[in-house]
């Protein structure tokens, strides 16, 4: 990554499906193309904006809250314990363990998904706490407990007991086009309400900011402003539905600098449903190393198509090599929808539903085939 980019905050606020996805290749970096600001006027067919955003904001920022989220006297003193022993400088000379450890806490944002009291956020915005406060955009605070997170999407769900909640109306990220204008819901800096607009920049975006081969990441990029506190709030469209949950930001600073990124909601639902029902998130197992195909690997595998995915290696133990894929096979498609880069694939299959079955439309000797795939855990 170029310096000035290294630093992906996760935390843009607050700061499986196992593929076992093969990194084959090194992610083009991202580099600063001016230092100097240019700014020129932008007409809108002779309107000063192209939408009224009062609505959205009027109908989201209800929906949207603020999340305190602290560690406990008991739980400072264990993760102090844990250090010692995992330290080895702390287990020797004990460093620091004569002193009360200071109890950690932190602000971020939270989503009503239900009108009965469950609340979307980020896992990195609750996963060091164990006691969480939540304050309603009507200023009603409450007590909230934590329902399930999954550090390897970033998404936690919390409760609080409440009914009659302003639940935010999910949309549809499918249907989220680049170019089209949004909106990020959260709580900046400990400012409460606060909205931002921007543009959809781009989609399936892998940042590689959650680490881990079981990752999933494909999010949705936008330049309205996120900052610390932002994480777990809401992006949604011109008409306030859900789009996204914001979860970070690329900045050499630490605060915004021009791109922020968020969970598809598509992806969202299927977590938290999971996490509200069981506690976990369930994942398929889809059961191969992938690699985008470009035209250096159309090379290698001796193919005329340089778009998609290509499977480098199958599981037996896996969906697919269950269902019949094969090394060299070309992914061109998961349900009839095109599939251009991994994060795709990834993000369609992880938000499929164990015993369900997912159509893959694939290249193999220059033909193209449907293979449907049946989708299990690991374990099977």
């Amino acid at each position: 990554m170029n310096k000035f980019w290294s630093t992906l905050l996760a935390g843009a606020a607050g700061g499986l499906v196992t593929f076992g996805a093969a990194k084959f290749f090194e992610k083009p970096q991202i580099v600063q193309t001016s230092t100097v600001p240019v700014v020129r006027q932008v007409n809108y067919g002779g309107a000063p904006v192209p939408f009224d955003f009062t609505k959205a904001a009027e109908k989201s920022m209800p929906a949207v809250v603020h999340i305190k989220a602290s560690e406990s006297q008991q739980l400072a003193l264990q993760r102090q314990r844990e250090q010692r022993y995992t330290d080895p400088f702390e287990y020797f000379f004990g460093r620091s363990f004569d002193v009360q450890p200071q109890p950690r806490s932190g602000t971020g944002s939270g989503v009503i998904y239900t009108e009965d009291g469950y609340i979307l956020t980020n896992n990195h915005v609750v996963a060091f706490a164990d006691e969480f406060e939540v304050t309603l955009h009507d200023n009603r605070e409450f007590k909230a407990r934590l329902v399930g997170r999954d550090e390897n999407t970033d998404m936690a769900v919390i409760k609080i007991d409440a009914n009659d909640l302003p639940a935010i109306e999910i949309g549809n990220s499918d249907d989220v086009k680049v170019g089209e204008w949004a909106l990020a819901v959260g709580n900046p800096f400990d400012l409460t309400s606060t909205v931002t607009a921007g543009i959809i920049s781009a989609k399936g975006r892998d940042i590689n900011i959650i680490k881990g081969g079981k990752a999933i990441e494909s999010f949705i990029q936008t330049d309205a402003a996120v900052n610390p506190g932002n994480s777990g709030g809401a992006l949604v469209d011109v008409n306030g539905r859900l789009i996204g949950i914001n979860s970070a930001i690329a900045t050499p600073t630490g605060v915004f600098a021009g791109y922020s990124f968020a969970i598809p909601v598509n992806l969202v639902k299927r977590i938290s449903d999971d996490l509200i029902k069981y506690g976990e998130y369930r994942r398929p197992y889809l059961g191969v190393d992938i690699a985008p195909m470009d035209s250096y690997l159309a090379n290698k595998l001796g193919v005329n198509y340089s778009q998609g995915v290509a499977v480098m290696k199958v599981y037996p133990d896996g969906s697919a090599g269950k269902s019949g894929i094969k090394p060299k096979d070309i992914v061109t498609k998961i349900n009839g929808k095109n599939v251009t880069n991994t994060s795709e694939l990834i993000e369609m299959v992880s938000r499929s539903k164990l015993g369900e079955s997912v159509t893959l439309t694939i290249l193999r000797d220059g033909e193209e085939k449907e293979v449907p795939v049946r989708l299990q855990t690991r374990t099977q």
